[in-house]
């Protein structure tokens, strides 16, 4: 096929390099972004006089004849072309004859595909920003159920103190909440038109790239035509993003495959996200979260392959940022099933909050509060803080939890001990007293959920 370039060269390449040089097989998807695109171009041409009106009336036509039929399926993208902005191109060219010709003027694929880019991961964007969304509320949903279940919290994996699972879960509600700040923030950047930059230097047409940015619903336009088409900070901040929102899921996953296993029987996922083993019928698998923790990995790597294919790039425009896409393409193809997952997960996620809140006993968490109440009565915490565990370990040598001693055996550890010992250990006391601005009462966690319910709504 005779290349739409062939000039200074016969366009004639051999079948290895057109294989190797053609991106067709991976860009095709932005199809509908490089149309659209392609009607706002010959609108500005039309405007400044560069065509006529009825020969952009006639593009304009012949591209949404295209797109049509590309999403009516009567149309299949041409895997020979080099790239889908020369398929587009050359199927006009066949249907219009040399109108479709002047499509290209006053642009290089340059700065159309710098366009196309930043339309279709501004779609990606904001798709993956509701997707996300829709997470947040299923772990919204989830605490606001088990507002008031207790659960040992945990530092260096050892149980610590108490507090409620709807605390814990509220955690990685705000955690997602970041990220969607940060989407919303990527986004700002990422929505600048650099079509008009051409090749790298401008044009000598009259082009009006303001009209053109605003037809395609731009904030701005990119003030240097060099870095028009150079730029890729946009994919690679995507890409940050993406990687950071991976590991809130990926550290999200984990907690559940610990919760789910025997040893800690804190939750019980539907059996539509799990599997069996093929020989251990006893077996029920966290799958699903441990795919969304291993494809973290996966996100991570498209980010550094991009960082490193732009390090070394000169200006302006490169081959290499043709790597730009297969990478950013499969970080938001993974990130929304990713996503997609962990909401039906979270939703249908049963908490065993009787396992629960036998793991706090037993953990003795509730042993600060024990030195808290004798700073109470008037021991300094130093010492409280080491009455108290003397008491914990006490217990651990009789088997017994600090809700079991006797008073004659607190009394043992000191004379301050009395009956109301019993109410400030109390586990439900112990979280409840917990008031302080973001911490774990069941008041503060409903502030929590309201918080979060405002932002998403």
């Amino acid at each position: 096929m005779a290349k739409l370039w062939a000039g200074r060269t016969d366009g004639i390449t051999s079948k290895l390099a057109d294989d190797f040089n053609s991106s067709i097989h991976f860009d095709c998807r932005m199809y509908k972004q490089d149309i659209t695109g392609s009607m706002a171009h010959a609108a500005m041409l039309s405007q400044q006089g560069i065509i006529s009106e009825d020969d952009a009336d006639t593009l304009i036509n012949g591209l949404q004849a295209i797109l049509f039929d590309l999403e009516a399926g009567t149309l299949s993208v041409d895997m020979d072309c080099e790239d889908i902005h020369m398929f587009i191109e050359q199927e006009l060219t066949d249907r219009l004859g040399d109108v479709g010709k002047k499509l290209h003027t006053a642009r290089s694929r340059n700065d159309q595909v710098a366009l196309d880019m930043r339309l279709y991961l501004r779609d990606e964007t904001d798709e993956i920003s509701a997707l996300t969304k829709a997470v947040v509320k299923a772990v919204t949903d989830k605490a606001e159920e088990y507002a008031e279940a207790i659960m040992p919290g945990y530092t260096h994996l050892q149980r610590a103190q108490p507090i409620s699972f709807g605390h814990q879960l509220m955690a990685y509600a705000f955690m997602l909440l970041r990220d969607i700040d940060r989407l919303a923030d990527c986004r700002k950047r990422l929505n600048i038109s650099p079509i008009g930059c051409c090749a790298l230097a401008g044009t000598t047409y009259n082009t009006d790239r303001y009209f053109e940015a605003k037809e395609l619903g731009f904030d701005g336009i990119c003030q240097n035509s060099i870095d028009g088409v150079s730029d890729r900070d946009f994919c690679v901040e995507l890409l940050s993003d993406l990687s950071m929102m991976m590991m809130h899921l990926s550290r999200f996953s984990e907690e559940i495959i610990l919760w789910c296993s025997w040893e800690f029987k804190f939750v019980e996922l539907s059996d539509s996200f799990t599997t069996g083993s093929s020989i251990m019928p006893q077996k029920k698998n966290p799958d699903m979260a441990e795919l969304v923790r291993g494809k973290t990995g996966r996100v991570y790597g498209d980010l550094m392959g991009l960082l490193t294919v732009l390090k070394g790039i000169p200006l302006a425009y490169n081959k290499d940022m043709q790597e730009d896409k297969e990478g950013v393409f499969d970080a938001c193809d993974t990130v929304k099933m990713c996503l997609k997952i962990m909401a039906e997960m979270v939703s249908s996620m049963k908490a065993n909050t009787e396992n629960m809140y036998k793991a706090a006993q037993k953990g003795f968490i509730n042993a600060t509060d024990l030195a808290d109440y004798l700073v109470g009565k008037g021991l300094p915490f130093r010492s409280a803080y080491k009455i108290s565990g003397q008491t914990v370990s006490a217990c651990i040598s009789s088997g017994k939890v600090l809700e079991t001693l006797t008073l004659d055996e607190y009394k043992a550890f000191s004379p301050l001990f009395d009956n109301d010992v019993y109410e400030a250990i109390d586990l439900k006391k112990c979280v409840e007293k917990r008031t302080s601005e973001g911490g774990t009462s069941f008041g503060s966690v409903r502030k929590q959920i309201s918080t979060v319910r405002s932002k998403l709504s």
